[in-house]
């Protein structure tokens, strides 16, 4: 057994499901009537969740690197690009909310006009859709599937 695998397994692990938390947070703060200090901490959570999700490539990337593994399984493996299409679209599918929730935030208003809040949930659904097909890849994977 390896330590420093495990190590960035777990961290990885915690990374990816600390995600899924801020993803979920974000869903309960954007809904109707979204104003003032509910706006300011879904700029923070929302700021929070980009950094956490860059820690999440920054460990993947070593797992790749620097696990028991090595590249060679994860490049062969079917499972593992899904995954990674996968968390691809979950990024490109976070740009909208993260753009509007900025506008939001820089344009001083006392509360986000409904419709919009409707169209931010339809991007956050979308992602924590593909975000969950992450989650069947990576289980997958550590199920031997896609070699």
């Amino acid at each position: 057994m390896d330590i420093a695998d495990l190590s960035l397994a777990i961290l990885h692990h915690f990374l990816v499901f600390s995600l899924a938390g801020l993803l979920a947070a974000e869903l309960v703060l954007v809904r109707p009537g979204l104003s003032g200090t509910n706006l300011s901490l879904l700029g923070r959570i929302d700021a929070t969740y980009g950094a956490v999700a860059a820690a999440v490539i920054a460990i993947g990337i070593c797992r790749v690197v620097f696990g028991l593994k090595g590249w060679e399984y994860y490049v062969t493996n079917h499972a593992f690009w899904g995954k990674m299409a996968a968390f691809v679209i979950v990024g490109l599918l976070s740009l909208p909310p993260t753009v509007r929730i900025i506008r939001w935030r820089r344009s001083g208003t006392d509360r986000v006009p409904d419709s919009e809040i409707m169209a931010v949930r339809f991007w956050l659904k979308s992602e924590a859709l593909f975000l969950a097909l992450v989650l069947v890849f990576a289980a997958a994977m550590a199920r031997g599937f896609g070699s």
